[in-house]
């Protein structure tokens, strides 16, 4: 697998758009879309979950809800959107909360948190290492989050079973829509703007305008929740209860991935470190192993953001002397060898440190959770070549998806579920700016024009994509007023990026969660 150039590293923050890599666009005269397309589906079906005890009987509706263009395009299909909602039975859905999920990518279907963390069943893996082909177990989720709220699942246009539309009349018009639509819909604000409208049209189908309202997003889904927080406050005047981020990365200027082509920015390996270390601790390659990771982590932090920045930020002007300290020092954090982090100039990229810490043994780590660790394709290679956590799970949701959204939810016989879209010319420039994507004024915004929103971020320890600090440094930074930053808080978790992926770190998060949502329904103040 070759190199990916930075900006396309950037979006691969889901399980990566390596699968995409290689996809073709459309041929030239565009077939009209199916008239399925066209038209919202729904198929209904019931069930009934035990979350920590608690029985809940729900009733679950598999369907799509059709964009459509706005101004004198209002009446124009753009995308068909799947969805999964799932009700639970004789809830008053005036109070009854919504909870709005989807991962990321971009684009990404929402298979993940739908199958690994609140859906009703779940698919069992393994913690950190390959899970074995077929047949694979679908149990009962004892930490679905059903007990909390009314859950809609989301894939985004172009994955799961989400499409774009193209319907002019004119063949040879619809080839030219659907380039538009991928300009359009494929990029920052597009995607954006193509949830927000979702919601919006949901609220409407279901009559829950009135009920307490939830944002979800995993990975690049963080990305979008601040997009979409800001249009449904300040575009639709829909004020949210909450806002929860899992794996977050609100600007990519903090990513480790592919920081070496980025040069003069050294934040990224000043907030990756923690991550370092911690993955060093768990795989026993600290040169002074300690016992609790904790205390560990708060040291790396102090001298990530002191001694190694201040080295950094000299640059060449860094005498041979402050540098040898600094790399000894970084060994005894990292594990990796005071002569490679010489060679390295200080600075190891996340696709580095995946490839060398377990170098002797020819192993990759994960880079989605550094836990997991694989065989190197190319021992030999500068940097990770694939990602052994993605290769260890992917199959387990895949499959496990695919069998109950026909067996179970009675859609998509004839269709086929696609993992991600193809978004290789994703358009990263967001509100008329190039660069590195920055959504931090976003939710800043979301947060100020509506000051009683709540904010919960959630991490994993061992997340090589969007590293733990880097996501506290983040939020630590966002340019609201002090008392703001009150609304927000934290909580960290011994699992990677799919946090929900280790069981313990499951029910801490659906704990989390559910607390989250009960303290920030207003139910109880009206």
């Amino acid at each position: 697998m070759r190199k990916l150039p930075l900006v396309l590293a950037l979006t691969a923050l889901l399980l990566g758009n390596a699968a995409a890599a290689d996809k073709k666009d459309k041929a030239p005269d565009e077939p009209r879309p199916d008239a399925a397309l066209l038209h919202p589906q729904a198929s209904a079906s019931e069930g009934s979950v035990a979350v920590e005890g608690q029985h809940i009987a729900y009733k679950a509706v598999a369907g799509t809800i059709v964009l459509h263009g706005k101004g004198d395009k209002e009446n124009e299909p753009t995308v068909s959107m799947f969805y999964v909602a799932y009700f639970k039975k004789g809830a008053d859905a005036g109070k009854r909360p919504v909870t709005f999920i989807y991962n990321g990518g971009p684009g990404s279907a929402t298979v993940w948190l739908h199958m690994g963390a609140f859906g009703p069943r779940r698919v069992v893996t393994k913690d950190d290492s390959h899970t074995p082909a077929a047949p694979y177990q679908l149990v009962n989720n004892d930490y679905s989050l059903l007990d909390a709220s009314d859950l809609v699942f989301i894939d985004a246009p172009g994955a799961g079973f989400s499409r774009l539309i193209a319907d002019d009349s004119d063949a040879s018009k619809r080839e030219q829509q659907m380039k538009d639509r991928r300009k359009d819909i494929y990029s920052v604000d597009g995607d954006g703007h193509a949830f927000a409208q979702f919601i919006t049209q949901f609220l409407s189908r279901y009559g829950r305008w009135n009920s307490p309202k939830y944002l979800f997003g995993e990975s690049y889904g963080t990305t979008r929740s601040a997009v979409v927080a800001n249009d449904l406050e300040n575009e639709e005047s829909v004020d949210l209860n909450g806002v929860i981020l899992l794996s977050q990365i609100l600007n990519f200027d903090t990513s480790i991935d592919g920081s070496d082509q980025n040069p003069g920015v050294d934040l990224p390996y000043e907030l990756a470190l923690p991550t370092f270390a911690a993955t060093a601790y768990y795989h026993h390659k600290l040169p002074q192993q300690t016992d609790a990771l904790e205390p560990l982590l708060q040291e790396v932090e102090q001298f990530a953001l002191s001694d190694y920045a201040q080295a950094l930020m000299q640059g060449s002007r860094l005498d041979d002397t402050r540098k040898q300290a600094i790399a000894e020092k970084l060994h005894q954090f990292t594990g990796l060898p005071v002569a490679y982090l010489l060679k390295a100039d200080l600075r190891v990229t996340g696709g580095m440190f995946e490839h060398e810490l377990l170098t002797d043994n020819g192993d990759t780590t994960g880079r989605l959770d550094s836990r997991f660790a694989g065989p190197s394709l190319d021992p030999l290679s500068k940097e990770a070549e694939y990602d052994p956590q993605s290769s260890a799970i992917s199959s387990a949701y895949i499959a496990a998806f695919n069998d109950y959204v026909r067996k179970d939810l009675k859609f998509g016989q004839d269709q086929v579920y696609h993992e991600f879209a193809d978004v290789n010319d994703w358009g990263f420039k967001h509100n008329g700016h190039d660069g590195a994507v920055n959504v931090m004024p976003d939710l800043a915004k979301a947060m100020k024009t509506n000051p009683d929103l709540k904010v919960f971020l959630n991490g994993g320890y061992y997340d090589l994509a969007t590293p733990f600090y880097a996501a506290d440094y983040e939020m630590h930074h966002m340019p609201v007023q002090p008392t703001l930053m009150n609304n927000v808080s934290y909580a960290w978790y011994p699992s990677g990026h799919m946090v929900y992926a280790h069981e313990d770190s499951l029910k801490l998060l659906h704990d989390n969660v559910a607390r989250f949502i009960a303290q920030t329904d207003n139910v109880k103040k009206h």
